[in-house]
């Protein structure tokens, strides 16, 4: 009997991972901030609803990507003997709270829309049009600045959702800027309040769950667990698959673990069996090798 760990990554143990882009994180963290207090002004001036909605959005965008940059410092700390996968969940917690950041803004939102409904207001557009632009050219540099890196990142692409958000909500202030000042219809700043939460609400609520996945160990939505068992089981000698655990600590890199019961100790089936899980993904695996004998006194997990 004999028990072999195997890592995919040429069999050294790194655990290393992908830095998370700290410039683009503090670009757009700075470019957000200047935005909000240039929105929240331009609201209170204009009295418009889209742009004081557009600016409390902008608030938990600060902080939220300040927050992005806080944990990419702490995720980017080297593993050690006390945390062996590193500290890139940390990220994780980050995009976790930018998501309920944003739901939460959201319903503010809505609620703002609605006390509006059968009520009377002005609205400067041309101090609503002035700050909408501004905010638009702003968010779209952020955009681009993060768009390259968030598949690295469940704590970018958190970040990258907010920018999103507030680049389409630049869109829509600017349109029903322009629809109140050659109309007269100021409702259609609360039209555009209300096509921004429509927006919004489902791309943070999708990665809310994401985050959740991740910190439950989920097996990722992309990958079929039957179908990694299958691969492994249809190895030359494998008799039987075990414990077989898939997951990710930080929503990019997937882990996986398995026991394979073998006929003979040849260790080639660890190269085997490395090459069927990166035809999933999987880069980095632990894998058991176990006589036949050794079934009976083995604790399965569930």
């Amino acid at each position: 009997m004999s028990h072999v760990d195997s890592h995919s990554s040429g069999h050294s143990h790194d655990h290393s991972f992908v830095n998370t882009p700290f410039k683009a994180l503090a670009i757009a963290s700075t470019v957000t901030g200047v935005i909000f207090f240039a929105e929240l002004i331009g609201g209170l001036v204009s009295g418009s609803l889209a742009l004081l909605s557009d600016a409390m959005h902008m608030l938990s965008d600060a902080a939220g990507l300040i927050i992005a940059l806080l944990a990419a410092f702490i995720g980017n700390r080297a593993a050690s003997s006390r945390a062996t996968y590193g500290y890139r969940r940390v990220e994780v917690l980050a995009a976790l709270f930018n998501a309920i950041a944003v739901t939460l803004v959201v319903i503010f939102i809505v609620v703002q829309a609605i006390r509006r409904v059968g009520s009377d207001y002005e609205i400067d557009t041309n101090m609503m049009l002035v700050v909408a632009v501004i905010g638009l050219i702003a968010n779209a540099i952020s955009a681009w600045v993060l768009s390259s890196q968030q598949d690295n990142s469940l704590n970018v692409k958190g970040a990258f959702l907010h920018v999103m958000a507030d680049l389409l909500g630049s869109v829509a202030v600017i349109i029903a800027g322009l629809v109140i000042r050659f109309t007269g219809f100021t409702f259609a700043d609360t039209i555009a309040s209300l096509l921004i939460v429509a927006f919004v609400l489902p791309r943070a609520l999708g990665l809310l769950w994401t985050t959740i996945e991740v910190l439950l160990e989920r097996v990722p939505r992309d990958l079929d667990l039957h179908q990694i068992e299958e691969a492994l089981e249809a190895l030359p000698q494998v008799m039987m698959v075990h414990d077989l655990h898939v997951w990710t600590t930080d929503g990019v890199d997937v882990l996986a673990t398995a026991h394979l019961v073998v006929a003979e100790h040849d260790y080639r089936i660890l190269d085997q069996a490395q090459e069927a899980l990166r035809e999933f993904g999987i880069e980095h695996s632990t894998i058991q090798l176990e006589h036949p004998d050794h079934i009976h006194h083995e604790d399965f997990c569930d």
